[in-house]
C-alpha cells in the first residue's frame, strides 16, 4: 500500500505546473485524468461543488479557480477550444474533498492536497453565512469526519455492514434519547431513500458533527478492539453531548425542526446562483 501511495502521490507532482512567479498550480483537465474521471462533464460537476465550498469558506473563487481556454487536438488534425481551470493547491484540495469517495485515488488526493488552515478559515467566516450555506458547510465536514469515523470503527472491529449499522445506531440512540436511525427517519417524515443528515438544520448537524469527531478520537485513544467496545464508546460520547445540551438548556436534537429542503436541493440552488452571477459578470464586462 505504501508503494502504491508513493506512486499515486508522484502522479499529482508530475502534473504540477509552476508559473513565472514561482507559484505552483494544476490544470483541471490534467487533474481530471489523474483522478480517473473519464468525462469532463462529470468532473465539471465536482468542480462546481468545490467552487461552492470555496465561496462558503469566504474565499474568492477567482483567486483559486481562474478559468482559462485551452486548445486540444481533434481527429484529422483539427483543433478545438475548451474550458480549463488553473487551480491552486487549495482548489485541488476542495475538488478531491468533493470527489467520488469510492475512488482510492480520491482518498490519496485528499492527503496530498491537505491544508491545515482550512478549518480555521471556515470558522472565521461561518457565522456570516445564511442558514442554507451553514448547512452545506457542516454537512460537508460531516462527510469527511464520517470517513474517518468509519476507518476508526473498522480498526476497532466493526467490520460487516450489519455491525456498522449497529454502531451508527448506538451513536444516534445516545444523542437522541434512545431513538434509532429508523425512529429519527420516521420522526422527520422522510422518504425511504432520504438520508437523515441531509434533512438537519445547522444546529442539529453541528451536534452530530461533534458526536462523530469526538467518537473518532475516543476510539483511537481507548484503542477499542471489539465492535462491542466501539458501540459502547459511540453511545457514551453521544449521551454525554446530550447531557451537556440538557444542562445548558438548549433544544434537544429530536425537537429541532426538520428543514423543508434537502442538502442536495440547496446545493443545486446555490450552484445555479453561482453560475448565474458568473454569467452576469461576463455580460457586465
Amino acid at each position: 500500500m505504501a508503494k502504491l501511495e508513493a506512486v499515486e502521490y508522484k502522479s499529482f507532482e508530475n502534473i504540477k505546473q509552476v508559473d513565472s512567479n514561482g507559484i505552483e498550480f494544476w490544470f483541471a483537465r490534467d487533474l481530471q485524468e489523474v483522478l480517473n474521471y473519464a468525462k469532463w462533464e462529470n468532473f465539471s460537476k465536482v468542480i462546481d461543488r468545490a467552487m461552492l465550498a470555496c465561496k462558503n469558506s469566504g474565499i474568492k473563487i477567482v483567486e483559486h479557480f481562474p478559468e482559462v481556454r485551452k486548445t486540444i487536438k481533434m481527429p484529422k488534425t483539427a483543433e478545438k477550444q475548451v474550458t480549463d481551470y488553473k487551480l491552486t493547491r487549495y482548489a485541488c484540495y476542495l475538488i478531491v474533498q468533493n470527489g467520488d469517495p469510492r475512488k482510492e485515488i480520491i482518498a490519496l488526493g485528499q492527503t496530498y492536497f491537505a491544508i491545515q488552515t482550512r478549518r480555521q478559515e471556515l470558522a472565521d467566516t461561518f457565522n456570516q453565512l445564511d442558514e442554507n450555506n451553514k448547512r452545506l458547510v457542516v454537512r460537508g465536514n460531516i462527510k469527511q469526519w464520517n470517513q474517518l469515523l468509519a476507518e476508526a470503527a473498522h480498526n476497532a472491529g466493526v467490520i460487516t455492514d450489519e455491525e456498522f449499522a449497529i454502531f451508527q445506531n448506538a451513536g444516534y440512540m445516545g444523542l437522541y434519547g434512545g431513538l434509532t436511525v429508523a425512529d429519527i427517519h420516521t420522526r422527520k417524515e422522510l422518504k425511504e431513500k432520504d438520508k437523515i443528515l441531509d434533512f438537519m438544520g445547522s444546529t442539529e448537524l453541528i451536534a452530530n458533527l461533534f458526536r462523530i469527531s469526538q467518537t473518532e478520537e475516543k476510539l483511537k485513544i481507548d484503542q477499542a478492539s471489539t465492535a462491542a467496545q466501539a458501540n459502547n464508546i459511540h453511545y457514551k460520547i453521544a449521551e454525554k453531548i446530550r447531557i451537556a445540551m440538557i444542562d445548558m438548556g438548549t433544544t434537544l436534537p429530536e425537537n429541532l425542526p426538520t428543514p423543508e429542503k434537502s442538502i442536495q436541493l440547496i446545493e443545486r440552488e446555490e450552484i445555479k446562483k453561482l453560475k448565474d452571477s458568473k454569467a452576469r459578470l461576463m455580460l457586465d464586462e
